[in-house]
C-alpha cells in the first residue's frame, strides 16, 4: 500500500519520478492525465499545476510540495553559516530606495554618489540595478539601487529582501501614490525597517505635512507625532537634506539591527545584476553579506560558475578581495548568473562546475514542463483567436541585462485575457542569435528583444521559418503591443524595413566632420539619409542617420552589398571597428480588412 503524507518533488518532475515518489503505478497518473484532457508519456515533464491536481485525484488525496531549483540553491549556501559571536565583525548597513515613480529615487541616489546615471536613462527609466558605496562621517552605507517604474515590481522587492533598511522616497508635492503602498507592503514584508524621504520641498507646491498625513494613515507615523519611523526632508536637486538622511539610516540601523558578518568564512550573497560586457565577457555585481571574496575564488551561482579573474569596486577600480556589506563587480563566470541567485565560493573549479550543471538539469527541466505550443504573429493574434485556434502566446525574450528581462518577464506574466495566455518560453542576455529563431521555430514562439538586435544570420533564418521578431527600447511599449494584439486593436500603420548592413572596418578622424568609418557592406544596401542602428556584439548603441555616404572621394545615394564606402554618422562620432551599422526605413502600411472588423467589446479597454 502506497504512503499517505505529504510528498516534495522538484518542479518540472517526470512522469516517472513523480510515480515512484508516489508509490503508484505510472499508468494511474497517465489515466488521471488523460482524464483532463492531456496526453501524456513516461518521461514528460509535468507542470506544477499538473502535479498538483494528480495529487488532488488521488483516493485519498496526497499533499504534493513542489520545490524549485531556486529554493534548493538558497537552502544549500546556508548550511553552515552558524558562526560563533567572536568571529563577528560590525558591517555597512545595505539601503534599497524605493518609492513611486518619477519621486525621484535615482536623482536622491545619484546625489547621494555625485554620479550622473539619470541622465543616460531612457525615459527616466533605471533600466539596470547597480550597488553603491558613500562614506558619511567615518562610516559606509552600501545603496542598492531599484528601478522605480511599476513594470519593476519583482526586481524592487527582491532588493528589499537582500537589504537591512528601505528607504522610502515619497515627492512633496504628489504625495502617496500606488506604488508607494505597494514599496511599504514589499519593505514589510521583506522585513526591513523604513525611513521616509520627502523629496522635492523645493518645489512651490510642496506639502509635507500632507504626505505626512497620508503616510501616517498607512502605518507610517512621524516622530514627532508619536510614532517611531525617521522622516527626512531633502531635495535631491538641490542637495538639501542628505547628510540628514544618512545620518537617520545610520541610526535605524544602529537601534534596530544588529549588523555584523563573519569575514573569515567562505564569501556568499546575492548577485545583485549582471550583464554580457563588451570586451570583459560575463559581468556579475555580487552583494557579498558574510566571508571575504578574493580573486582566484571558484564561484557558483545558480547553473552559471567560474572562476574570479578580476573584482571592480563601485568606483571601477580594481581590487583584490571584497568584504561583507561591499558591492563587487566579479569576472569570470561562465555566463551571466540571474539575478537574485546567491553566490557562493566553492572548494574548486571542478565543484563549481558539477554544482551548476546539476543546477541547470533542474531549470531546464522546470522551464520544457512550462512549454506549451502555438506560434502566431502579433498581426494575426486576435484573429487566430476568434477562430479558436490560440491558447496560448509563447515569447522568447532577450535582452542586454538580466535586470531588464526580468523585469520584461514579470510585466508580461501580469497581462491576462480570457481566451490567450502569454507564456515566456526562454529568457537570456546577448543578442537574438540563430539558435533562439530555432528555438521560436520549434516552440511557434515569438521572439522579443529589448534593447539588443538579431544578427544577419539570425534574420535571414527567421524570414526563412517565418519568425516574427520585435525590437522595443521601453518594456511599456512591448506590453503594450501585446495587450492591444490581445483585444484586437493592433494596427500596423507603419513598419520598418531593413535595409542592409555595413561592418566597420577602419575609422578616420576628420577634425570639422568627426569620425568617418570606412566599411563594407555585407547585406543588402546603404542609402544616404536612411535611418541607421549602432549595433555592438549584438547590444544596440546608437540610433541615428546617414548625414553623408562616399565612394572613394565621390558622394554617393547608395552603396549595394560587396561594395566599400566611408559612412558619417549624424551626432555619433564613438565607432569602433568591428561595429554593424543596420540601415533601415520606415514605410508606411495600409490597414487590411482585419483591422477594421474589431467587434465592440474587444475595443473596450481592460479593466
Amino acid at each position: 500500500m502506497a504512503p499517505t503524507g505529504p510528498v516534495t518533488v522538484p518542479s518540472g518532475v517526470s512522469v516517472r519520478d513523480f510515480s515512484q515518489a508516489l508509490g503508484i503505478p505510472v499508468a494511474q497518473i497517465i489515466k488521471i492525465m488523460m482524464g483532463i484532457g492531456e496526453m501524456v508519456t513516461i518521461t514528460q515533464s509535468l507542470t506544477d499545476e499538473a502535479v498538483e491536481l494528480v495529487g488532488a485525484e488521488l483516493d485519498p488525496p496526497r499533499e504534493i510540495k513542489i520545490k524549485h531549483a531556486a529554493e534548493e540553491e538558497g537552502e544549500a549556501t546556508l548550511e553552515g553559516a552558524e558562526d560563533a559571536p567572536e568571529d563577528l565583525e560590525a558591517r555597512p548597513p545595505v539601503v534599497t530606495i524605493m518609492g513611486h515613480v518619477d519621486h525621484g529615487k535615482t536623482t536622491l541616489l545619484d546625489a547621494v554618489r555625485k554620479t550622473a546615471v539619470a541622465a543616460s536613462e531612457v525615459g527616466g527609466i533605471t533600466q539596470h540595478i547597480g550597488a553603491y558605496q558613500v562614506e558619511h562621517g567615518a562610516r559606509r552605507i552600501t545603496f542598492v539601487d531599484t528601478p522605480g517604474h511599476e513594470a519593476f515590481t519583482a526586481m524592487r522587492a527582491r532588493g528589499a529582501k537582500v537589504t537591512d533598511v528601505a528607504v522610502l522616497v515619497v515627492a512633496a508635492d504628489d504625495g502617496v501614490m500606488p506604488q508607494t503602498k505597494e514599496s511599504i507592503a514589499h519593505a514589510r514584508a521583506a522585513g526591513v525597517p523604513i525611513v521616509v524621504a520627502i523629496n522635492k520641498i523645493d518645489l512651490p507646491d510642496a506639502n509635507i505635512e500632507r504626505v505626512k498625513a497620508d503616510l501616517a494613515s498607512e502605518g507610517l507615523q512621524p516622530e514627532e507625532w508619536g510614532g517611531t519611523t525617521q522622516f527626512s526632508e531633502v531635495s535631491a536637486k538641490q542637495k538639501l537634506g542628505l547628510d540628514d538622511l544618512l545620518e537617520k539610516v545610520l541610526l535605524v540601523a544602529d537601534l534596530e539591527l544588529e549588523l555584523k558578518a563573519n569575514p573569515n568564512a567562505e564569501a556568499s550573497g546575492p548577485i545583485v545584476e549582471s550583464r554580457l560586457d563588451i570586451g570583459r565577457g560575463p559581468a556579475a555585481t555580487m552583494l557579498v553579506q558574510r566571508g571575504t571574496l578574493r580573486v582566484g575564488d571558484a564561484v557558483v551561482a545558480g547553473d552559471a560558475w567560474g572562476k574570479v579573474r578580476a573584482l571592480y569596486d563601485y568606483r571601477g577600480s580594481r581590487v583584490k578581495e571584497a568584504r561583507p556589506g561591499d558591492p563587487v563587480e566579479i569576472l569570470g563566470f561562465d555566463k551571466p548568473p540571474a539575478a537574485g541567485e546567491r553566490c557562493h565560493v566553492v572548494v574548486n573549479e571542478r565543484q563549481a562546475r558539477s554544482l551548476a550543471q546539476q543546477r541547470g538539469l533542474r531549470l531546464r527541466s522546470e522551464q520544457v514542463a512550462q512549454r506549451s505550443r502555438g506560434r502566431v504573429s502579433l498581426e494575426t493574434l486576435f484573429s487566430e483567436l476568434k477562430e479558436g485556434e490560440v491558447k496560448d502566446l509563447n515569447l522568447i525574450l532577450k535582452g542586454d541585462v538580466v535586470g531588464s528581462v526580468e523585469a520584461a518577464v514579470s510585466e508580461l506574466q501580469k497581462i491576462q485575457h480570457t481566451e490567450v495566455r502569454v507564456n515566456v518560453i526562454h529568457s537570456g542576455v546577448g543578442a537574438i542569435t540563430e539558435g533562439d529563431v530555432m528555438l521560436a521555430s520549434a516552440s511557434n514562439a515569438l521572439i522579443v528583444g529589448f534593447n539588443v538586435r538579431p544578427n544577419s544570420e539570425a534574420r535571414a533564418t527567421a524570414d526563412r521559418q517565418g519568425v516574427d521578431i520585435r525590437t522595443y527600447r521601453v518594456i511599456y511599449q512591448l506590453t503594450e503591443d501585446i495587450e492591444k494584439a490581445l483585444v484586437g486593436l493592433l494596427s500596423a500603420v507603419t513598419s520598418e524595413h531593413t535595409l542592409g548592413e555595413a561592418e566597420v572596418r577602419q575609422t578616420f578622424r576628420v577634425s570639422r566632420l568627426g569620425t568617418i568609418a570606412g566599411c563594407h557592406v555585407r547585406d543588402g544596401v546603404i542609402r544616404r539619409n536612411a535611418r541607421v542602428r549602432v549595433v555592438r556584439d549584438g547590444t544596440l548603441v546608437y540610433d541615428t542617420t546617414i548625414s553623408q555616404l562616399k565612394r572613394f572621394k565621390d558622394d554617393a545615394r547608395e552603396v549595394a552589398e560587396g561594395f566599400e564606402c566611408g559612412i558619417l554618422l549624424d551626432g555619433f562620432n564613438d565607432l569602433k571597428e568591428g561595429d554593424i551599422l543596420e540601415a533601415y526605413e520606415i514605410r508606411e502600411t495600409e490597414r487590411t480588412s482585419l483591422d477594421e472588423t474589431v467587434s465592440p467589446s474587444a475595443a473596450e479597454p481592460r479593466e
